[in-house]
């Protein structure tokens, strides 16, 4: 068993030696399609990032009445977060950080500061912001919630039907952008493995005398196959070098330009944080495509 591997082991290195152009040209073709899937996974980290950016902007607020106690709007914050595992934040306003929030945005308008002075007395109410994982349905829920016996004599309003028209919106065009992303990312990364498949085949086609000369002396199918899926492992494994070093440079010079189009998202950050999943990634498609491929490839080969 051991001088078999051996055997296969050494047959391949050589075959892999021996076609230098073949080889070259067949790791190329690996970092091309290694690279389109890790391209794929940035875009999904950074449709993910858009989407949970547009998402946590929306949110419903329920406004408690004025006499409302600090702790009694705590206690309906506990109950609701139970209630709805959904819900991803709750975000308690008191009366005077909703009057200095406003005062602040609207610094730069001396009529609206003049108006709530005017009032002489703090005008806001104490309230909940509430955002859930962004489904329509997650708001209506917690809306209903709101709205029931056990909170109705706390709570002044719930702003759910002023917002319902966006939130609906906005669920609609991150549900698109996801849609969009699963479908580019299966139809690229089935053209990643039919152009590997291919470009495999063209490098075994080149050995197919040694595969009939094997076959004619009697050695068993594993053993022809064996040094063609070394091979394809070996591919693997050097298209992985380099693609992970390429992704390195790449999330750490386009960083920065990331970043303005998308204020927050830190693209070498998020490299170093998943690195892991990129070895995965680079490292199973690489080693997997290749080792798959000639499998198939001999396969027929081997049925002629």
């Amino acid at each position: 068993m051991y001088t078999n591997l051996k055997r296969i082991t050494d047959f391949a290195i050589k075959d892999f030696g021996r076609n230098k152009g073949i080889s070259i040209a067949t790791i190329f073709v690996l970092v091309v399609a290694i690279m389109l899937v890790t391209g794929l996974f940035f875009f999904h980290n950074m449709i993910g990032y858009l989407t949970s950016q547009i998402q946590d902007r929306i949110d419903i607020t329920a406004y408690f009445k004025d006499t409302t106690k600090e702790q009694d709007i705590l206690n309906v914050k506990s109950e609701i977060s139970k209630m709805v595992p959904s819900i991803k934040n709750i975000e308690y306003v008191s009366k005077n950080q909703a009057l200095a929030f406003f005062n602040e945005t609207h610094k730069s308008n001396p009529t609206l500061s003049q108006a709530v002075q005017e009032v002489g007395s703090n005008p806001f109410l104490p309230s909940l912001n509430i955002t859930t994982d962004g489904d329509p349905l997650q708001y209506a829920q917690v809306a209903n919630i709101l709205q029931t016996s056990d909170f109705v004599g706390l709570i002044d309003s719930v702003d759910y039907s002023r917002k319902k028209d966006i939130i609906e919106k906005v669920y609609s065009v991150t549900s698109k952008i996801n849609t969009f992303g699963l479908m580019l990312g299966i139809i690229l990364i089935f053209l990643a493995m039919l152009v590997v498949y291919n470009t495999i085949k063209l490098a075994i086609e080149s050995s197919r005398e040694e595969i009939n000369t094997m076959k004619i002396v009697g050695a068993s199918d594993w053993f022809i196959r064996g040094p063609f899926i070394i091979q394809g492992i070996i591919y693997g494994i050097v298209a992985f070098l380099i693609c992970f070093f390429i992704s390195l440079l790449f999330a750490y010079f386009l960083s920065s330009q990331v970043s303005v189009a998308l204020p927050g998202f830190n693209m070498f950050g998020s490299f170093l944080a998943n690195w892991w999943v990129f070895v995965l990634i680079q490292l199973g498609f690489g080693m997997v495509m290749g080792a798959i491929s000639a499998i198939i490839v001999v396969k027929k080969h081997l049925e002629v």
